[in-house]
């Protein structure tokens, strides 16, 4: 007897089996709208759900392989990018989130992300929901900045006066989950190179009644000098800020968009991320650090690590937060969104759309 195939033999054969009941699941289609609608005002709920996500995946239970990038030789600034991923714990499901950059697109008005969601059943693994998800994807990486600015003050003052450089949809998400789960500022700062931008999220700012005093900047310097807490969300695709001593006065920095940063900076800073592997690809500023020193001592830890009291963060130095982002946190704000849909009896199901469901026939 071939050893290696029984080996495979016994490997296939222990696999979970489908229980008896399996059928395959309603298709379902959920639109923006209704996303918003499930999302909307639960600040406080969607940010616990993204730790308690974040901890399931550090302690294991998930696969989130390295995302897959799309590009184009014709259109060197865009990209799409494929996230598979699979959560387990209460959740226990898959799925792939499908996201477009086009940054040109804010030239002509319209957003540069675009993406959708698709759930997979953990049993059968049919998919059995499509979302639309760039409002997934503005939640899920509002939420994890919100809990980041919490756990990385903890050991520092407090911050009271934030800037924004970058001022799109992202940077609007991140204010309203910072406002939403209890933050508000005596200042906000807040520079973009398109001045229809900056008016828009000024004008966001100002009827959102938690801003406080609001100043544009004519440059990032100013609005990082003028910060305890700096947010990045640009659509930078190499680094642009290194000067060192913008960052002298020691604030949090939220590095978002995650290339706006020299290595040099990270190189002289306290480093946060949220997953040590997926950080440090596609030439993002910890990716260029890494490249520049040939080691990884530059990174601190991460933001489990932060939660869990495994490592303490000082506050005599920048600190520094690059979330790369993870698959299995848009995994659980989607399943999230799917059932406060379907509880509102507004799913809207595809009848029939699996259609060969007969193997002879």
């Amino acid at each position: 007897m071939n050893t290696n195939n029984s080996a495979a033999t016994q490997s296939a054969t222990s696999e979970p089996i489908p229980p008896p009941s399996a059928t395959v699941p309603p298709f379902t289609v959920i639109s923006g709208a209704q996303v918003q609608r499930a999302l909307q005002g639960r600040e406080n709920l969607i940010v616990g759900l993204v730790e308690a996500t974040y901890r399931l995946h550090s302690a294991g239970h998930s696969v989130n392989p390295p995302s897959c990038f799309l590009r184009f030789p014709d259109r060197p600034s865009a990209r799409i990018i494929a996230l598979p991923a699979a959560l387990g714990g209460q959740v226990h499901l898959a799925g792939l989130k499908w996201i477009s950059s086009f940054p040109r697109n804010v030239t002509a008005g319209i957003p540069r992300a675009s993406a959708v969601l698709i759930l997979n059943d953990h049993d059968t693994g049919y998919p059995f929901a499509c979302l639309e998800s760039s409002i997934i994807s503005a939640t899920r990486t509002a939420a994890l900045a919100a809990s980041a600015t919490d756990w990385l003050s903890r050991g520092r003052s407090r911050p009271k006066r934030a800037g924004f450089i970058g001022t799109g949809l992202i940077a609007r998400y991140i204010h309203t989950f910072l406002a939403g789960t209890g933050w508000s500022f005596d200042e906000i700062g807040v520079h973009d190179l398109s001045a229809d931008s900056t008016a828009g999220f000024r004008g966001y700012l100002e009827t959102s009644g938690t801003a406080g005093r609001i100043t544009v900047h004519d440059s990032a310097e100013r609005v990082i000098r003028s910060s305890d807490l700096v947010i990045f969300a640009t659509v930078a695709g190499q680094p642009h800020v290194s000067e060192m001593s913008w960052f002298e006065h020691n604030p949090l920095v939220l590095h978002i968009s995650l290339r706006d940063l020299a290595p040099q900076i990270l190189l002289a800073s306290t480093n946060i991320v949220d997953d040590i592997e997926h950080c440090l690809k596609a030439d993002t500023s910890p990716h260029l650090a890494e490249q520049l020193t040939g080691n990884r001592d530059f990174l601190h830890g991460t933001l489990d690590d932060v939660m869990a009291g495994r490592v303490s963060v000082p506050a005599n130095q920048p600190l520094v937060f690059s979330p790369f982002g993870l698959g299995v946190l848009d995994l659980a704000v989607g399943k999230y969104v799917y059932d406060e849909v379907i509880h509102t009896g507004e799913a809207y199901v595809i009848d029939n759309f699996f259609h060969e469901l007969s193997r002879y026939g």
